[in-house]
């Protein structure tokens, strides 16, 4: 966005000047225009880093997107207009720049969908491609409904996910620091007053001096260590297919992770899915789009050799039952679905089955993470404390005899 200080003129002839946000000149004159305003002159006072590529668009944002444009288009108001009205009430300064350019593409042409299309990163192929279909069968409010409701989905199902990871990320903050407390001020303490004992220390203590000494020597090493694996990691990851594969292979079969990862995945899947073919977009097209909604290589490889499997004119059923990701439910649900010829209610039947089993099991994991963690850090100072009163205990015992 770029910061323009501007002189314009009322109806009355008043000059006015002041200062506003915009992302070029043509939206400076179309929300001066709005405000009865006529642009005179202008400079830019301050220009921001606004790149559309990389602008953080929250679902917050998409969701209040799709329900005005739902409410609007339904209530039989042109698109554009409702476009406009967006632009003025949108508080995110990013998302109303780019609504502004909508609105210019809009105004030069082009259909809504592939001005949508110009923002990949925040319009995703199956938004994008579900807008088209709208447009072509004029149930374009149907499908923002549909889209809000999904937007909406996905929101909760990402607030329970944090419910997950939240609480190990802060008990294993807490184990960390403890543990450095523990092995760099604590440990050397009492170490040195063991050592003067003289007596033979046991395997567990020497153990216990031992990575004492690693953390005092080389603290360094153990900070920056974890951030420069990650780092690699995330650039192995963009610039390996193969390393992206093995992770997310890897991803569904961590233990209490997994399971409710795999049904996340496949819940989201099917919901799109289900959304895509009621729109009228075709099987295949359907596969193609939810490769990238998945968001996980050895499922998307999967619905790549489904798409082959269907080309060549294997069912839909045969086909999902061949690549072997999907559980019975999802299978029994695709053969009835394709038997009845309604496909996707038998897909949103099987939403509804694993949105009501990703709850429990979240609630399941998180209860079982929460003692698991509590162990974790009880076994730790069990140890510190038996390495190190067990030869204070020795040594008095001896001397009591």
């Amino acid at each position: 966005m770029t910061l323009y200080a501007y002189l314009s003129v009322d109806p009355d002839g008043k000059k006015i000047r002041g200062k506003m946000d915009a992302a070029n000149l043509m939206e400076l004159e179309l929300r001066l225009k709005r405000m009865d305003l006529d642009l005179i002159d202008f400079k830019e006072k301050t220009e921001k880093n606004f790149s559309f590529g990389r602008v953080k668009i929250s679902r917050k944002d998409l969701i209040n997107f799709c329900f005005h444009m739902e409410q609007m288009t339904s209530a039989g108001v042109p698109i554009l207009e409702g476009l406009t009205d967006l632009h003025d009430s949108t508080e995110n300064r990013n998302f109303r720049g780019i609504v502004a350019d909508l609105i210019e593409n809009i105004e030069g042409g082009s259909p809504l969908s592939e001005a949508m299309a110009r923002y990949p990163k925040i319009f995703s192929k199956t938004f994008t491609s579900l807008i088209t279909t709208g447009e072509q069968t004029g149930k374009i409010s149907d499908v923002f409904k549909s889209l809000g409701e999904s937007l909406k989905w996905q929101d909760e199902l990402t607030a329970q996910t944090k419910k997950i990871i939240m609480y190990p990320i802060f008990v294993g903050a807490i184990v960390t620091g403890v543990t450095f407390f523990l092995m760099i001020y604590l440990v050397p303490q009492l170490t040195g007053f063991i050592k003067n004992m003289g007596q033979e220390l046991p395997m567990h203590t020497k153990l216990l001096i031992f990575v004492s000494g690693l953390f005092i020597n080389y603290w360094y090493i153990a900070l920056t260590a974890p951030v420069l694996i990650w780092v690699f990691g995330i650039m192995l990851l963009k610039r390996s297919p193969a390393a992206r594969y093995m992770a997310d292979g890897y991803k569904l079969r961590i233990w209490l992770i997994g399971p409710v990862l795999h049904k996340i995945i496949l819940s989201r899947f099917v919901t799109f899915f289900a959304l895509m073919y009621e729109s009228g977009i075709t099987i295949l097209d359907c596969i193609r789009l939810s490769e990238d909604i998945v968001s996980n290589e050895v499922i998307a490889q999967g619905l790549r050799r489904a798409g082959v499997l269907i080309s060549e004119g294997q069912s839909v059923t045969g086909a999902f039952q061949s690549i072997g990701i999907f559980p019975p439910l999802v299978i029994s649900m695709l053969k009835i679905g394709e038997a009845t010829g309604s496909l996707d209610i038998a897909l949103r039947n099987v939403s509804y089955f694993y949105n009501r089993d990703i709850k429990e099991m979240i609630e399941k994991v998180q209860a079982m993470i929460e003692p698991v963690m509590t162990v974790v850090l009880g076994l730790l100072l069990g140890w510190i404390m038996m390495s190190v009163m067990g030869p204070i205990y020795d040594t008095i015992s001896k001397m009591k005899t």
